[in-house]
């Protein structure tokens, strides 16, 4: 382990532009703060105020890495807040704390994790959000630091790892529609690079595939995962000559939007268009009708996560565990009217 004396020597360097640049401070150009930043990881630089844990050889806390916006910061369906009852209980078993680490949808995943790292703030860290190419994986195996991930990406992935069954709910969603006889089927993706909007997508394709239903491209629709980009799917849908006769959502409040917009235009989910939402949230429960979605537990997958990361810590690791958790969480199908009419 280095000190910032050092680590500013090494780079030539003040320890005033070292401090502000490993403090995320806004006067040091972006070019430096990486410099910085990797030559702390590669050194091994480690805090003065993080000493009396180094020499205890822990900090006893946990690390879930969320991203923070606008949206879920005033979302009271917020999926994260479920989960992290679960990790907090089963966490707190083993006297570790859980640390909330929310980055910010304007700053680089990876940067903001590096931080962390550089910091040693924390024993062990939960991601989420994994992008295709995530390269916190990388990061994370470089430090030596346990890590768990709630998602897939687009790699191996061969670290532990827990992820929802987006096979799952596309296969099951889309049998449901052709069975009432929909052809002309949509679906609405997240509009960033998180690798669940391509599972989700590759397997709406496959599913439509296996039942001989054709995909019109039109029908893959990129938006917002919240109310607002639900609202902008039923804009995109009504907007369509050769309008879908059903749409499956990704992500549970895009059915607040859409219920908006087709009641807007005078149109009702179950009898205009079928309907087939995500996950069953606390605020879709009072849609009329009500919504056809999915039902998890976020609690035991928060308690599912805990327990993956626990694996992946020397203090904590059972030795006759063949390897590191990869797991579908399952989701079981709600049946609501949203979907109810045939063609």
């Amino acid at each position: 382990m280095v000190g910032i004396r050092r680590l500013a020597q090494y780079l030539d360097i003040s320890i005033g532009t070292v401090s502000r640049a490993l403090n995320g401070r806004p006067d040091v150009n972006e070019e430096t703060r990486k410099r910085v930043l990797a030559a702390a990881a590669e050194l091994g630089y480690a805090p003065n105020q993080a000493g009396r844990s180094l020499r205890r050889g822990a900090t006893s806390a946990v690390g879930f890495m969320i991203e923070s916006n606008d949206e879920n910061e005033t979302n009271s369906d917020n999926f994260f807040l479920g989960v992290i009852g679960g990790l907090t209980g089963a966490l707190a078993q083993h006297n570790l704390d859980l640390v909330v680490l929310p980055c910010s949808v304007n700053e680089d995943p990876h940067d903001y994790l590096q931080r962390i790292v550089v910091r040693r703030l924390v024993d062990a860290v939960i991601i989420s959000a994994t992008q295709r190419n995530d390269r916190r994986i990388a990061l994370l195996k470089a430090a030596n630091i346990p890590f768990i991930a709630l998602g897939r990406t687009g790699g191996a992935d061969e670290h532990a790892w827990i992820d929802l069954d987006f096979e799952g709910v596309a296969h099951q969603a889309v049998a449901r529609l052709a069975a009432r006889g929909h052809k002309q089927i949509a679906v609405a993706v997240p509009d960033t690079d998180i690798n669940l909007g391509h599972v989700f997508r590759d397997a709406f394709v496959d599913a439509m595939e296996r039942h001989g239903l054709s995909v019109d491209p039109s029908y893959i629709i990129r938006a917002r995962s919240s109310e607002h980009g639900g609202y902008a799917v039923g804009d995109a849908l009504l907007a369509m000559n050769n309008r879908p006769t059903a749409v499956v959502l990704v992500y549970e409040m895009m059915a607040i939007g859409l219920y908006r917009r087709l009641n807007e235009a005078g149109l009702m989910p179950g009898r205009d268009l079928a309907v087939i939402g995500f996950r069953e949230g606390p605020l879709a429960r009072f849609l009329s009708p009500a919504l056809t979605c999915f039902r998890m537990s976020l609690r035991d997958l928060g308690i599912g996560l805990a327990e993956g990361l626990l694996a992946t810590m020397p203090a904590f690791a059972d030795t006759d565990r063949p390897g590191p958790v990869h797991k579908l969480w399952p989701m079981d199908l709600v049946e609501g009217e949203s979907d109810a009419m045939r063609r």
